[in-house]
């Protein structure tokens, strides 16, 4: 049995690549996430031609009709080049609209996700590291939904925000346009420029029910754990590639530290460490479409594995480089901050390795 990617699939990475070289090099994403709104509507429209915003987003919307093993190769290589901007918010919110069924919201933002010209983003957590939908405090009452949202990507663009709350009936996700009343968004200074978070006030604000129930609000946070844990490995791999050469070229007692035992040692260990790590978010990616009963479970490992591991990687990186990696203008700390955002984003490690351990019913 291949377990390899298809042809189509390694095209798809490369002529990201190759875009993101040409479009968006660290220069270009110093630029964009320097400036006030961290989001490039020049890049975005550029993402959006390239089919990579509407990759999950079925045909007859207007998207690729693809799975999201192919939105998380995506973002591997958005994330081997630290690409700014909204698309794992906008990717959260297609999957749950897809998992909703709800078939006005997705004949109203479907084809606009897929095309670029309609930004959705999803809001789930709450409060500090609340991010389950059973729990969650925001609540809906006659079509109105009151409550507060905290770290929402991208939100400040957003043309529409998934919001999950409760009302009497328990969990569901509901649309909330922008510029409606009693919706406030307040951008927050993040660690990652890269990648933009608000929060959402809700007073009485009207809000559309797109889905019951908690089943499209998980589906849309597990599209999310994946698509971290491939832009961590992406991000990996851009770190160690950038540490080789830099042991490879600089010199201390006449020779390149590459050459000393504890260098050496040290990416060895990492890249002993990375390589497992692809078939973990491969897998996960998979399970998501074809294997039900385990993509909640492996969507959590993958995201607690990879991100941790990025976490880790970044670190040792840094140290590898001296004093330069800790400098603002040495690109490396781009990717260090972007590994604070992936481990703490929709919970850290701990969290979801204790829900994967209750999922297995341990």
């Amino acid at each position: 049995m291949d377990f390899g990617l298809s042809e189509d699939q390694l095209l798809l990475k490369d002529s990201i690549r190759r875009f993101l070289d040409r479009e968006c090099p660290p220069t270009r994403v110093r630029e964009i996430m320097e400036s006030e709104s961290g989001h490039d509507t020049r890049l975005w429209q550029g993402l959006a031609e390239l089919g990579i915003v509407g990759l999950i987003v079925p045909t007859a919307h207007g998207g690729a009709g693809l799975e999201l093993l192919d939105a998380a190769l995506a973002a591997e290589e958005m994330g081997f080049g630290c690409t700014p901007g909204p698309v794992l918010g906008s990717t959260m919110a297609a999957a749950a609209l897809v998992a909703g069924g709800d078939s006005h919201a997705q004949a109203r933002w479907l084809s606009g996700i897929a095309g670029g010209t309609a930004l959705a983003t999803f809001a789930l957590g709450e409060g500090p590291g609340e991010w389950d939908a059973g729990r969650a405090g925001t609540r809906v009452r006659r079509d109105e939904i009151t409550g507060r949202k905290s770290l929402v990507p991208y939100a400040h663009v957003a043309d529409v925000i998934l919001v999950a709350a409760q009302d009497d009936a328990g969990p569901g996700l509901w649309a909330v346009e922008a510029g409606a009343p009693g919706l406030t968004v307040s951008p927050l200074q993040g660690t990652d420029l890269t990648r933009r978070v608000a929060q959402v006030d809700l007073a009485g604000t009207p809000a559309m029910r797109v889905a019951r129930g908690r089943a499209a609000i998980d589906r849309g946070r597990d599209a999310g754990l994946v698509l971290l844990a491939a832009d961590a490995y992406g991000g990996m791999r851009r770190c160690l590639e950038m540490t080789v050469a830099y042991a490879l070229t600089r010199e201390q007692f006449g020779q390149p530290i590459g050459a000393f035992q504890a260098v050496k040692h040290q990416l060895a260990d990492l890249v002993t460490d990375i390589e497992p790590a692809l078939s973990l978010w491969w897998y996960a990616a998979h399970a998501y479409d074809h294997l039900a009963d385990r993509a909640e479970r492996h969507a959590a490992l993958a995201k607690a594995h990879l991100t941790d591991l990025y976490d880790r990687t970044t670190r040792v990186c840094t140290e590898l480089h001296g004093g330069i990696g800790f400098t603002w203008e040495y690109d490396l700390h781009l990717w260090f901050r972007r590994a604070i955002f992936d481990r703490a984003f929709l919970g850290d490690a701990e969290h979801h390795r204790l829900r994967a351990a209750t999922l297995a019913g341990w």
